[in-house]
């Protein structure tokens, strides 16, 4: 018998859910419980839930969530499992809720520019969907071939893009949510401004699975750009690429991505799938503009200027869209590329304030130095997104220690450095020790009670976001 939770799920109560959702939407298999035990984090506890139910409307998320909260049952929302900070796994045994069923795009509203999706809608597919109607769905994490939006949702993601365009939040118009004692609730509106009373819906959005389940939202679409211009920057140094940077966003220029690679990365992602990239560089932007032709053009023509005079040895524009997407290729191969170095990559997703950015980079480098680690840094340099991998063999304990170490200290320069410990990943299981470095006790208390207003009886992914108190592992040990 596959080990699950702590306790086993009453026989009555799965055929309740049987009743609910249909017997062939209700998995305890063993081999189904165990793929349902994690996502897409690279380490970190792995607990099989001991049902996964499968609902097949916004109803029957609401009756599942009731009947949870009623037996006191832990309970994990799940999109895609794409996730890389263990927001999707289980730490409990329980019920993971799984939406790959409510999976439609229920309107493209091409008049109010707006789309209805189901949370299981892959994110991409949703943006072939609107592109083939001469919109554009913007957010574009590194998942969206796989990831849902749902998942999007829970998590707040980004992408590139969101430099311009923002995050998943701001372009959430409404949402369709299950509370977790199984209310089914409508949150904002579907017009372009309503401030009628909290904001809630931006409460939900990002709050990592913890306070409800999406079955619906109203996702704000733009028209699509007409025009695309993509430069690659070369740099024989670090910290004037990173300067770089700096200067493009002064030059009164607002690109829609500027994407960053150190040295390291980008020889990693030549071995792995050669894009043409000069293996002898140190750093290398990729920026790209969007927007009319006629301004895309002169945006293009003032980033290279600009690029060039802050130090890029060689500044290429693609020259067509199949050279554009071989570039775009490239910097999306970073991560799986880079999965080979080591059995165990960790990738942080730190945020700075971008004139922090060249302190940023430098000091990771140090810190990667001086713990004897690998180490290597990408990320949408733009909005000073970086992710930071340091990579590890499991095999080793010393070389995992050297990575905590260095990881911890990380966190303490991005804080000091007035940045965040997490711009797109959240908290989940895996950053949770490090908030009280960036959230202050008070509000880390409103923030909890928050959580057991909403959530009185603690079902809604419990052991995430919060730092665990003495009462939480007493908890654990019951």
């Amino acid at each position: 018998m596959l080990e699950t939770g702590r306790r086993q799920v009453n026989r009555s109560l799965v055929k309740q859910l049987r009743a609910l959702v249909g017997k062939e939407n209700v998995l305890d298999a063993d081999e189904d419980l165990l793929l349902y035990g994690y996502d897409a984090t690279p380490a970190g506890p792995v607990t099989a839930p001991e049902a996964v139910v499968l609902p097949g409307d916004a109803e029957q998320v609401a009756a599942v969530v009731c009947l949870a909260n009623e037996a006191g049952l832990p309970l994990v929302a799940r999109g895609a499992g794409t996730g890389l900070t263990g927001g999707a796994r289980p730490l409990r045994g329980g019920l993971v809720l799984s939406t790959q069923r409510l999976n439609r795009v229920i309107t493209i509203d091409e008049e109010n520019l707006q789309a209805v999706v189901q949370p299981g809608v892959v994110t991409e597919q949703l943006q072939q969907q609107v592109e083939a109607r001469g919109l554009f769905y913007p957010p574009d994490p590194q998942s969206r071939a796989t990831c849902t939006i749902g998942g999007n949702l829970a998590e707040n993601a980004g992408g590139p893009r969101a430099l311009k365009y923002g995050v998943t939040r701001t372009h959430v118009l409404a949402a369709e949510v299950v509370l977790p004692q199984g209310q089914l609730v409508r949150l904002g509106a579907r017009t372009v401004k309503s401030v009628a009373g909290y904001d809630l819906l931006s409460l939900l959005v990002g709050s990592e699975g913890t306070l409800g389940v999406f079955t619906e939202a109203t996702l704000r679409l733009l028209p699509l750009p007409p025009a695309r211009h993509t430069l690659l920057a070369v740099f024989a140094e670090l910290e004037p690429a990173a300067r770089a940077v700096v200067e493009v966003m002064r030059a009164g220029i607002l690109p829609s991505a500027v994407e960053f690679m150190d040295g390291a990365a980008l020889r990693c992602v030549e071995q792995y799938e050669p894009c043409g990239l000069p293996d002898s560089a140190q750093a290398l932007l990729i920026v790209e503009v969007d927007g009319g032709p006629a301004q895309v053009a002169e945006d293009a023509a003032a980033v290279d200027r600009v690029l060039r005079r802050a130090g890029a040895v060689e500044v290429r524009l693609a020259r067509d869209d199949a050279q554009a997407a071989d570039l775009w290729r490239a910097r999306r191969s970073a991560g799986p590329a880079l999965a080979r170095i080591a059995p165990l990559k960790v990738n942080e997703d730190i945020v700075v304030p971008l004139s922090q950015l060249p302190r940023a980079v430098t000091g990771i480098q140090d810190l990667a130095a001086e713990y004897d680690s690998r180490c290597a840094i990408f990320g949408h340099a733009g909005d000073g997104n970086l992710h930071v991998n340091f990579m590890a063999d499991p095999s080793r304990p010393e070389e995992v220690t050297r990575v905590e170490e260095a990881v911890a200290r990380m966190f303490e320069l991005v804080v000091s450095l007035g940045g965040s410990i997490t711009g797109e990943h959240g908290v989940g299981t895996t950053k949770q020790a490090f908030l009280g470095l960036e959230v202050p006790a008070a509000v880390m208390d409103v923030m909890r009670r928050i959580k057991r207003e909403l959530d009185p009886a603690g079902i809604m992914n419990p052991g995430k976001i919060f730092p665990l108190t003495e009462n939480d592992a007493r908890a654990e040990d019951e």
